[in-house]
């Protein structure tokens, strides 16, 4: 059976041991809390030496960041369909589909963000004020002109963003509820499937963007 292939450059073996830490800290993070989390532990988890974790990251807190810092750069590119889209139905569609894949992918970065922001963001709190603002500022000024263009109801884009975000969310930081109603299984591709597909009608239905 075929083994893979060894990272051979110096880059190469870096980025495979910064993914390698990152994985273990999103891991511990979400469930032991900032707080809660030693860079023992994530090295433990890692299966590395803890020197290598205070080598790539000198302190807990760059580590955490960088793990807030990934969910949310992966959370801005799902939003980058809002710019090419021709309207609505389009482009909050496949941001809904987006937004549930990383949901589906990617539910421990989603918990720590989560956690964070529900103890009033003690450590990202600037990020907040900064990117997430500009961010939202700039998905609103899409949403206002669909609004001004007649292609869906005039609803409060903020508050559509806030329905979105926790509706889609919900499956990733909601995870272990939802498997207990689900039998006590994760849910199947035809379940993400069809979770998906009726989220997107619900919303779109109710924003007057389909009919």
């Amino acid at each position: 059976m075929p083994t893979a292939a060894r990272p051979n450059s110096k880059k190469e073996r870096r980025q495979e041991s910064e993914k390698l830490i990152l994985a273990a800290a999103e891991k511990v993070f979400s469930e032991a809390g900032f707080g809660g989390a030693t860079m023992q532990l994530i090295a433990d988890v890692a299966g590395l030496p803890k020197a290598n974790l205070h080598y790539y990251f000198p302190t807990k807190e760059a580590l955490y960041r960088q793990v807030v810092r990934n969910i949310f750069q992966i959370w801005l590119q799902a939003a980058d369909v809002f710019d090419a889209a021709d309207g609505p139905e389009e482009g909050i569609g496949a941001y809904i589909d987006a937004k549930m894949e990383i949901s589906r992918r990617h539910p421990a970065g989603s918990k720590v963000w989560a956690t964070e922001v529900m103890h009033r963001a003690p450590v990202i709190q600037d990020y907040l004020e900064t990117t997430l603002a500009e961010w939202t500022e700039s998905r609103v000024a899409v949403i206002d002109r669909w609004i001004k263009e007649g292609r869906m109801d005039p609803v409060d884009p903020r508050h559509l963003l806030y329905m979105l975000w926790a509706t889609t969310q919900h499956y990733a930081d909601f995870g272990h509820q939802i498997e207990t109603l689900n039998n006590g299984e994760r849910l199947s591709d035809a379940q993400w499937q069809e979770a998906t597909a009726s989220i997107k009608q619900i919303i779109l239905r109710g924003i007057g963007a389909v009919h």
